[in-house]
Formats: C-alpha cells, sequence, structure tokens
C-alpha cells in the first residue's frame, strides 16, 4: 500500500511540475545552470569508469576466445555493442543515479527543510516547476552526450589495449568495430538514455521535494532516491531492452 501511495503522489508531483510554468525567460536562465551542475560536472566520472570499462571488456573478450576458429576482429565488435546495448547506456544512468540523483535530493531537501519552498510558494510561484522543471529538461537533453562520451571513450579504453598488449592488434579491433555495425543499436542507446534521465531527475526529485524533518531526514532521502533511481532504471532496463530489441 506505501508503494501505491508515494506513486501516486509521484504523479501528483509530475503534474505539478508540468503545469501553470514560469516565464520563459526564467526557465532558460536555470536550464543553463542546470546543464552545468547536472550534466557538465558529470563528464569526469563518466570519462574514468567508461576508459577502464571498455579497457577491462577488451581482456575479458580476449581471454573467453580461445577457439582458434574465432577471428580475432570479433573482439573489437564485441566490445563495441557490449558498449553500446548496455554498459553506456545503464552504467552511466546507474553512476547517475548515485551522483546526480543524491544531489537532487539533497538539494530539495533542505530547501523543504529550510523553508524556502514555502517561500516561494507564499510568492505564488509554483514551485514544483520552478525548481523541477529545469532539472528534468536539462537532464534529457544532457543525458544522450554523456551516453556518446561514454561510448566513444570505451571504444578508446579498448583500442589502446589492442595497441599496448597482445590481445589483438589495433587493426583487427578497429575492424571490428566497423564490421556489421547496426545503427539502430545507437538509437537504442540513446532512447534509453532519454528514459533514464526523466526516471532519475524525477524519482530523485520527489524524495527531496517532500522531506519532512530535519538533517538526518534529508540524507535517508538521498539515499532512499539513489537506490529507487536505480532499481527503476534497472527495471525499465528490461523493459525497453524487451520492447525495443
Amino acid at each position: 500500500m506505501k508503494f501505491l501511495y508515494n506513486l501516486g503522489r509521484y504523479f501528483i508531483l509530475l503534474k505539478r511540475v508540468f503545469e501553470r510554468p514560469e516565464k520563459q525567460s526564467i526557465y532558460r536562465r536555470r536550464f543553463f545552470d542546470e546543464i552545468e551542475k547536472l550534466g557538465l560536472n558529470s563528464i569526469g566520472i563518466v570519462f574514468i569508469i567508461s576508459f577502464f570499462i571498455g579497457a577491462v571488456l577488451t581482456i575479458q573478450t580476449a581471454y573467453n576466445m580461445t577457439n582458434p576458429l574465432f577471428p580475432r576482429y570479433l573482439i573489437g565488435l564485441g566490445v563495441r555493442d557490449s558498449l553500446l546495448l548496455e554498459f553506456s547506456s545503464t552504467i552511466v544512468a546507474l553512476i547517475l543515479a548515485g551522483k546526480v540523483g543524491s544531489g537532487i535530493a539533497t538539494e530539495l531537501g533542505t530547501m523543504r527543510i529550510t523553508e524556502q519552498i514555502d517561500a516561494l510558494e507564499i510568492m505564488g510561484i509554483n514551485s514544483a516547476s520552478y525548481l523541477i522543471f529545469p532539472k528534468i529538461v536539462a537532464m534529457i537533453v544532457f543525458n544522450p552526450f554523456l551516453t556518446l562520451i561514454s561510448n566513444i571513450v570505451g571504444i578508446f579504453g579498448g583500442l589502446l589495449v589492442a595497441v599496448f598488449t597482445d590481445y589483438t592488434n589495433p587493426s583487427e579491433f578497429i575492424f571490428g568495430l566497423q564490421y556489421a555495425f547496426t545503427p539502430y543499436y545507437l538509437v537504442y542507446a540513446l532512447i534509453k538514455s532519454v528514459v533514464f534521465a526523466f526516471l532519475i531527475t524525477t524519482i530523485s526529485a520527489f524524495y527531496g521535494y517532500n522531506v519532512q524533518g530535519g538533517a538526518i531526514d534529508i540524507s535517508k532521502a538521498s539515499t532512499v532516491a539513489s537506490v529507487q533511481s536505480s532499481i527503476f532504471v534497472l527495471t525499465f532496463n528490461l523493459i525497453l531492452t524487451n520492447l525495443l530489441l
């Protein structure tokens, strides 16, 4: 019953987010602030993790291809498809669920207990729309770029393994990257990144916006937001994979 109760409150909050918008100039300014805070500040951690994921995928794929009948270019193909289909979109989303999700919940929770949200409501401002809508748009716009960056950096990490080790050679790896490429896989990854961005932002905002109590409750809301966002990312990853592939 608690799940249904929270689900109803979640959709009520979404209704408030998308109704009675403020002036476009205000949203435009806040949109660029959120792009920097939620998107640009996440590039570093996405870069590092994607690089090592690509490198490890290359080593593990090569290690498991012991059959001499398998051509070595399949290593590049396997790394490419693994990054496109699963790792770049889903792993990036799980990273953001922890980093961005907890940040959103903490920010809104702090504003709630310090009565800043109440002050906005008293001034006649739709606080849900003013605070949450720019975050949703910023994440939806920027998360596909993070996914693309993850793909590129992951492939580069795998290529460096091919260059500096004897698991495969660069020409075979590059040929595998190009072999039987399916452009729809990239579209699939970007669709998932948009859905994941919406889930992470709205779920984290829901828990932060509805915080009651003090500093300890903000910490709890931040943790719950990260966990719930990760669970729903994995759940919708299964659903979207079944629907789109």
